[in-house]
Protein backbone atom coordinates (compact mmCIF):
# COMPACT_ATOMS: atom_id res chain seq x y z
CA UNK A 1 0.00 0.00 0.00
CA UNK A 2 1.75 3.54 -1.14
CA UNK A 3 1.00 6.58 0.73
CA UNK A 4 0.81 8.71 -1.93
CA UNK A 5 -2.40 7.10 -3.08
CA UNK A 6 -4.02 7.64 -0.22
CA UNK A 7 -3.06 11.14 0.46
CA UNK A 8 -1.24 14.14 -1.29
CA UNK A 9 -0.30 17.47 0.16
CA UNK A 10 -2.19 20.50 -1.34
CA UNK A 11 1.03 21.13 -2.91
CA UNK A 12 0.85 17.90 -4.87
CA UNK A 13 -2.63 18.59 -6.18
CA UNK A 14 -4.03 20.12 -9.08
CA UNK A 15 -6.92 20.79 -11.78
CA UNK A 16 -6.59 17.55 -13.44
CA UNK A 17 -6.60 15.21 -10.69
CA UNK A 18 -10.23 16.26 -9.56
CA UNK A 19 -10.98 12.32 -10.04
CA UNK A 20 -8.74 11.70 -7.20
CA UNK A 21 -9.06 14.71 -4.88
CA UNK A 22 -12.26 16.17 -5.67
CA UNK A 23 -12.72 20.27 -6.58
CA UNK A 24 -12.00 21.89 -3.41
CA UNK A 25 -9.02 20.06 -2.78
CA UNK A 26 -7.53 20.90 -6.78
CA UNK A 27 -8.33 24.61 -6.55
CA UNK A 28 -5.91 24.55 -3.23
CA UNK A 29 -3.32 22.93 -5.14
CA UNK A 30 -3.78 25.13 -8.14
CA UNK A 31 -3.95 28.10 -5.70
CA UNK A 32 -0.51 27.58 -4.49
CA UNK A 33 1.11 26.90 -7.61
CA UNK A 34 -0.51 30.95 -8.46
CA UNK A 35 1.67 31.61 -5.31
CA UNK A 36 -1.98 32.60 -3.19
CA UNK A 37 -1.77 32.43 0.49
CA UNK A 38 -3.25 29.27 1.68
CA UNK A 39 -3.41 26.97 4.58
CA UNK A 40 -1.43 24.04 5.15
CA UNK A 41 -2.87 20.80 4.37
CA UNK A 42 -3.60 17.62 2.66
CA UNK A 43 -6.24 15.92 0.57
CA UNK A 44 -6.75 11.77 1.64
CA UNK A 45 -7.89 10.77 -2.06
CA UNK A 46 -11.38 8.99 -3.32
CA UNK A 47 -8.76 6.02 -3.30
CA UNK A 48 -8.66 5.98 0.40
CA UNK A 49 -12.59 6.44 0.29
CA UNK A 50 -12.86 3.35 -2.25
CA UNK A 51 -10.65 0.98 0.00
CA UNK A 52 -12.91 1.61 2.66
CA UNK A 53 -16.28 0.65 1.10
CA UNK A 54 -14.12 -2.50 -0.40
CA UNK A 55 -12.77 -3.54 2.96
CA UNK A 56 -16.31 -2.66 4.64
CA UNK A 57 -18.27 -4.44 2.11
CA UNK A 58 -20.49 -1.89 2.29
CA UNK A 59 -20.45 -0.63 -1.60
CA UNK A 60 -22.84 -3.07 -3.21
CA UNK A 61 -25.22 -2.42 -0.24
CA UNK A 62 -25.09 1.00 -1.08
CA UNK A 63 -25.82 0.25 -4.48
CA UNK A 64 -28.87 -2.28 -3.67
CA UNK A 65 -30.20 0.66 -0.91
CA UNK A 66 -30.46 3.08 -3.73
CA UNK A 67 -31.42 1.42 -6.59
CA UNK A 68 -35.29 2.39 -7.87
CA UNK A 69 -35.46 5.43 -5.32
CA UNK A 70 -37.65 8.18 -6.56
CA UNK A 71 -36.36 11.59 -5.89
CA UNK A 72 -39.66 13.04 -4.93
CA UNK A 73 -40.33 10.02 -2.30
CA UNK A 74 -38.89 12.19 0.53
CA UNK A 75 -39.27 9.39 3.44
CA UNK A 76 -37.70 6.94 1.41
CA UNK A 77 -35.12 9.06 0.28
CA UNK A 78 -34.54 10.07 3.94
CA UNK A 79 -34.25 6.42 5.33
CA UNK A 80 -32.21 5.45 2.29
CA UNK A 81 -29.81 8.55 3.86
CA UNK A 82 -29.97 7.23 7.29
CA UNK A 83 -29.00 3.69 6.38
CA UNK A 84 -25.91 4.41 4.88
CA UNK A 85 -24.32 7.30 6.34
CA UNK A 86 -25.10 4.45 9.26
CA UNK A 87 -23.20 2.03 7.31
CA UNK A 88 -19.98 4.61 6.59
CA UNK A 89 -19.80 6.06 10.17
CA UNK A 90 -19.76 2.64 11.97
CA UNK A 91 -17.57 1.33 9.47
CA UNK A 92 -14.01 0.76 10.34
CA UNK A 93 -10.39 2.76 8.97
CA UNK A 94 -7.83 -0.16 8.55
CA UNK A 95 -5.25 -0.03 10.57
CA UNK A 96 -2.68 0.44 7.32
CA UNK A 97 -4.86 3.52 6.07
CA UNK A 98 -5.01 4.79 9.24
CA UNK A 99 -1.45 4.96 9.90
CA UNK A 100 -1.21 7.03 6.77
CA UNK A 101 -2.96 9.56 7.33
CA UNK A 102 -1.98 9.75 10.89
CA UNK A 103 1.60 10.29 9.29
CA UNK A 104 0.50 13.11 7.52
CA UNK A 105 -1.34 14.92 9.97
CA UNK A 106 1.84 14.61 12.11
CA UNK A 107 3.79 16.37 9.32
CA UNK A 108 1.43 19.22 9.20
CA UNK A 109 1.76 19.42 12.80
CA UNK A 110 5.25 19.39 13.34
CA UNK A 111 5.02 22.12 10.38
CA UNK A 112 2.82 24.36 12.31
CA UNK A 113 4.55 23.24 15.47
CA UNK A 114 1.59 22.64 17.39
CA UNK A 115 1.05 19.56 18.79
CA UNK A 116 -2.78 17.94 17.91
CA UNK A 117 -2.95 20.91 15.38
CA UNK A 118 -6.73 22.09 14.85
CA UNK A 119 -7.53 21.08 11.78
CA UNK A 120 -10.64 21.81 9.23
CA UNK A 121 -11.96 18.64 7.87
CA UNK A 122 -13.92 19.48 4.51
CA UNK A 123 -15.21 17.43 1.86
CA UNK A 124 -14.54 17.85 -1.90
CA UNK A 125 -16.71 15.47 -4.08
CA UNK A 126 -15.12 15.25 -7.54
CA UNK A 127 -18.70 17.06 -8.89
CA UNK A 128 -18.98 19.60 -6.93
CA UNK A 129 -17.76 22.49 -9.17
CA UNK A 130 -18.78 20.75 -12.47
CA UNK A 131 -20.38 24.00 -14.46
CA UNK A 132 -23.89 22.17 -15.34
CA UNK A 133 -24.83 21.35 -12.03
CA UNK A 134 -24.49 22.71 -8.63
CA UNK A 135 -23.28 20.21 -6.20
CA UNK A 136 -21.25 22.64 -3.91
CA UNK A 137 -22.48 22.95 -0.40
CA UNK A 138 -23.91 19.44 -0.21
CA UNK A 139 -21.52 17.54 1.98
CA UNK A 140 -20.19 18.51 5.47
CA UNK A 141 -17.22 20.20 6.97
CA UNK A 142 -16.13 20.32 10.52
CA UNK A 143 -14.00 22.72 12.04
CA UNK A 144 -11.74 23.05 14.85
CA UNK A 145 -11.13 19.26 14.83
CA UNK A 146 -7.82 18.04 16.94
CA UNK A 147 -6.17 14.91 17.72
CA UNK A 148 -5.94 11.74 15.05
CA UNK A 149 -8.87 9.84 16.82
CA UNK A 150 -10.98 13.13 16.00
CA UNK A 151 -9.77 13.44 12.34
CA UNK A 152 -10.68 10.20 10.96
CA UNK A 153 -14.09 10.18 12.72
CA UNK A 154 -14.85 13.69 10.51
CA UNK A 155 -13.11 11.55 7.73
CA UNK A 156 -15.80 9.39 7.73
CA UNK A 157 -18.61 11.85 8.38
CA UNK A 158 -17.58 13.81 5.42
CA UNK A 159 -17.40 10.47 3.33
CA UNK A 160 -21.10 9.90 4.48
CA UNK A 161 -22.39 13.31 4.02
CA UNK A 162 -22.30 12.33 0.03
CA UNK A 163 -25.53 10.79 0.92
CA UNK A 164 -27.35 13.18 2.85
CA UNK A 165 -31.02 13.06 1.35
CA UNK A 166 -30.61 15.90 -0.22
CA UNK A 167 -27.36 15.04 -2.33
CA UNK A 168 -29.06 11.83 -2.82
CA UNK A 169 -32.47 12.91 -4.20
CA UNK A 170 -30.45 15.65 -6.37
CA UNK A 171 -28.07 13.47 -8.14
CA UNK A 172 -31.18 11.52 -8.96
CA UNK A 173 -32.98 14.19 -10.07
CA UNK A 174 -29.88 15.34 -12.46
CA UNK A 175 -29.74 11.86 -13.65
CA UNK A 176 -26.10 11.32 -12.42
CA UNK A 177 -24.82 7.59 -11.27
CA UNK A 178 -24.12 7.70 -7.44
CA UNK A 179 -21.39 5.43 -8.15
CA UNK A 180 -19.68 7.86 -10.59
CA UNK A 181 -19.47 10.61 -7.93
CA UNK A 182 -16.66 10.18 -5.42
CA UNK A 183 -15.46 11.83 -2.42
CA UNK A 184 -12.18 12.96 -1.14
CA UNK A 185 -11.51 14.98 2.35
CA UNK A 186 -9.46 18.20 2.61
CA UNK A 187 -7.59 18.10 6.06
CA UNK A 188 -5.93 21.96 6.27
CA UNK A 189 -5.21 23.88 9.07
CA UNK A 190 -7.01 25.78 10.93
CA UNK A 191 -7.34 29.31 10.64
CA UNK A 192 -8.26 31.53 14.02
CA UNK A 193 -10.28 33.82 11.69
CA UNK A 194 -10.55 37.33 12.96
CA UNK A 195 -12.50 38.43 10.32
CA UNK A 196 -13.81 36.01 6.85
CA UNK A 197 -16.41 35.95 3.89
CA UNK A 198 -16.61 35.31 0.50
CA UNK A 199 -15.75 37.57 -2.66
CA UNK A 200 -16.55 37.24 -6.55
CA UNK A 201 -14.28 38.57 -9.19
CA UNK A 202 -17.62 40.15 -10.62
CA UNK A 203 -20.61 42.12 -9.43
CA UNK A 204 -22.94 39.06 -8.29
CA UNK A 205 -26.20 41.26 -8.27
CA UNK A 206 -25.59 42.79 -12.33
CA UNK A 207 -23.00 40.46 -13.59
CA UNK A 208 -19.98 43.30 -13.99
CA UNK A 209 -16.97 42.06 -14.33
CA UNK A 210 -15.16 45.31 -14.03
CA UNK A 211 -16.07 45.26 -10.10
CA UNK A 212 -14.81 43.43 -7.16
CA UNK A 213 -17.58 42.49 -4.43
CA UNK A 214 -16.01 41.26 -1.23
CA UNK A 215 -18.83 40.30 1.85
CA UNK A 216 -17.48 40.27 5.51
CA UNK A 217 -18.40 39.60 9.20
CA UNK A 218 -16.31 38.78 12.00
CA UNK A 219 -15.27 35.70 13.07
CA UNK A 220 -15.58 32.40 10.40
CA UNK A 221 -17.36 32.91 7.43
CA UNK A 222 -19.67 30.08 8.17
CA UNK A 223 -22.10 33.19 9.03
CA UNK A 224 -22.29 34.77 5.59
CA UNK A 225 -21.76 31.58 3.96
CA UNK A 226 -25.22 30.26 5.18
CA UNK A 227 -26.58 34.13 5.29
CA UNK A 228 -27.25 34.01 8.90
CA UNK A 229 -26.26 37.84 8.74
CA UNK A 230 -26.19 40.58 6.24
CA UNK A 231 -22.46 41.16 5.92
CA UNK A 232 -20.36 44.29 5.37
CA UNK A 233 -19.98 44.71 1.63
CA UNK A 234 -17.35 46.65 -0.31
CA UNK A 235 -17.27 47.26 -4.51
CA UNK A 236 -13.64 47.96 -5.39
CA UNK A 237 -13.15 49.05 -9.03
CA UNK A 238 -11.34 46.20 -10.70
CA UNK A 239 -8.53 48.56 -12.42
CA UNK A 240 -7.72 50.98 -10.21
CA UNK A 241 -8.29 48.92 -6.76
CA UNK A 242 -10.96 51.75 -5.50
CA UNK A 243 -13.29 51.36 -3.01
CA UNK A 244 -16.41 52.55 -4.95
CA UNK A 245 -18.66 51.44 -2.42
CA UNK A 246 -19.02 50.43 1.19
CA UNK A 247 -22.31 49.28 2.99
CA UNK A 248 -21.64 48.52 6.86
CA UNK A 249 -24.13 46.50 8.14
CA UNK A 250 -26.06 46.00 11.43
CA UNK A 251 -24.00 42.26 11.90
CA UNK A 252 -25.75 40.69 14.71
CA UNK A 253 -23.88 36.93 15.27
CA UNK A 254 -20.80 35.72 14.40
CA UNK A 255 -18.71 32.12 14.77
CA UNK A 256 -15.84 32.04 16.82
CA UNK A 257 -13.64 29.26 19.39
CA UNK A 258 -14.18 28.98 23.17
CA UNK A 259 -10.87 28.69 23.93
CA UNK A 260 -11.32 26.73 26.84
CA UNK A 261 -13.44 23.63 24.89
CA UNK A 262 -12.02 24.84 21.29
CA UNK A 263 -15.62 24.32 20.18
CA UNK A 264 -16.67 26.42 17.42
CA UNK A 265 -19.92 28.79 19.04
CA UNK A 266 -22.46 31.11 17.42
CA UNK A 267 -22.38 34.20 19.46
CA UNK A 268 -23.75 37.79 19.46
CA UNK A 269 -21.67 40.41 18.62
CA UNK A 270 -20.69 42.81 21.07
CA UNK A 271 -22.92 46.49 20.79
CA UNK A 272 -20.41 48.45 19.71
CA UNK A 273 -18.68 46.35 17.11
CA UNK A 274 -22.45 45.50 15.53
CA UNK A 275 -21.81 48.52 13.14
CA UNK A 276 -18.15 48.41 12.65
CA UNK A 277 -16.53 48.21 9.33
CA UNK A 278 -15.06 44.48 9.80
CA UNK A 279 -11.94 45.33 7.56
CA UNK A 280 -9.13 47.67 7.03
CA UNK A 281 -9.59 49.80 4.02
CA UNK A 282 -6.13 48.40 3.14
CA UNK A 283 -6.84 44.52 4.15
CA UNK A 284 -9.91 44.95 1.59
CA UNK A 285 -7.33 46.45 -1.11
CA UNK A 286 -4.96 43.71 -0.28
CA UNK A 287 -8.12 41.20 -0.79
CA UNK A 288 -9.14 42.12 -4.39
CA UNK A 289 -5.85 42.66 -5.16
CA UNK A 290 -5.39 38.39 -4.67
CA UNK A 291 -9.01 38.24 -6.48
CA UNK A 292 -7.64 39.77 -9.24
CA UNK A 293 -4.41 36.89 -9.76
CA UNK A 294 -6.68 34.44 -8.82
CA UNK A 295 -8.65 35.43 -11.61
CA UNK A 296 -5.95 35.80 -13.79
CA UNK A 297 -4.79 32.24 -12.93
CA UNK A 298 -8.12 30.78 -13.86
CA UNK A 299 -9.18 33.03 -16.85
CA UNK A 300 -12.75 33.05 -15.70
CA UNK A 301 -14.84 34.78 -12.88
CA UNK A 302 -14.15 33.13 -9.44
CA UNK A 303 -15.95 32.84 -6.10
CA UNK A 304 -13.40 32.83 -3.55
CA UNK A 305 -13.71 32.04 0.43
CA UNK A 306 -11.35 33.96 2.74
CA UNK A 307 -10.39 35.06 6.20
CA UNK A 308 -8.18 37.45 7.91
CA UNK A 309 -5.63 35.74 10.80
CA UNK A 310 -4.65 38.27 13.31
CA UNK A 311 -2.11 37.54 16.54
CA UNK A 312 -2.12 40.62 17.44
CA UNK A 313 -4.73 43.50 16.50
CA UNK A 314 -2.16 45.79 14.04
CA UNK A 315 -0.13 42.58 11.97
CA UNK A 316 -2.62 40.28 10.13
CA UNK A 317 -2.60 37.71 8.06
CA UNK A 318 -4.76 37.17 4.37
CA UNK A 319 -5.83 33.74 3.84
CA UNK A 320 -7.66 32.58 0.98
CA UNK A 321 -9.74 28.79 1.98
CA UNK A 322 -11.50 27.83 -1.28
CA UNK A 323 -12.07 28.87 -5.05
CA UNK A 324 -14.44 27.82 -7.83
CA UNK A 325 -15.96 28.97 -10.98
CA UNK A 326 -18.72 31.77 -10.55
CA UNK A 327 -21.57 29.61 -11.96
CA UNK A 328 -24.50 32.53 -12.68
CA UNK A 329 -23.20 35.60 -14.77
CA UNK A 330 -20.07 33.36 -16.16
CA UNK A 331 -22.85 31.09 -18.00
CA UNK A 332 -24.84 33.69 -19.47
CA UNK A 333 -23.99 35.01 -23.05
CA UNK A 334 -22.22 39.03 -23.21
CA UNK A 335 -25.27 40.63 -25.47
CA UNK A 336 -23.73 43.22 -27.89
CA UNK A 337 -24.18 46.46 -27.19
CA UNK A 338 -25.50 46.84 -30.90
CA UNK A 339 -27.52 43.85 -32.31
CA UNK A 340 -26.00 42.56 -35.67
CA UNK A 341 -27.71 44.16 -38.95
CA UNK A 342 -27.54 43.05 -42.35
CA UNK A 343 -26.03 45.56 -43.83
CA UNK A 344 -22.93 47.80 -42.88
CA UNK A 345 -25.46 50.84 -42.98
CA UNK A 346 -28.03 49.61 -41.07
CA UNK A 347 -25.29 48.66 -38.45
CA UNK A 348 -24.07 52.63 -38.17
CA UNK A 349 -27.50 53.58 -38.49
CA UNK A 350 -28.48 51.66 -35.22
CA UNK A 351 -25.44 52.48 -33.57
CA UNK A 352 -26.19 56.00 -33.61
CA UNK A 353 -30.01 55.78 -32.99
CA UNK A 354 -28.94 54.15 -29.77
CA UNK A 355 -26.15 56.49 -28.95
CA UNK A 356 -22.95 54.19 -28.89
CA UNK A 357 -19.95 54.72 -30.95
CA UNK A 358 -19.30 52.35 -33.80
CA UNK A 359 -16.32 50.94 -35.19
Amino acid sequence: MSGSDYVIPFEGCDITMVNRVGGKCASLGELLKAQIPVPPGYAVTTDAYDLFLEENRIRDKIADRLENLDHSALEEVDSASQDIRAWIEGGTISEELEDIIADQYRLLSRRARTPALPVAVRSSATAEDLPNASFAGQQDTFLWVRGIDDVLDSIKKCWSSLFTARAISYRIRMGFEHSKVMISVAIQRMVRSFTAGVMFTLNPSTGDRATVVIDSNWGYGESVVSGEVTPDQFQINKITLEIMKRTISDKAVYYTTDPETDEVKKLEVEAERRQQQTLLDAEIVDLATLAKRIEKHYGKPMDIEWATEKSLPYKGELFILQSRPETVWSQKEAKPLVEPKKSALEHIVAGLLSGKKVK
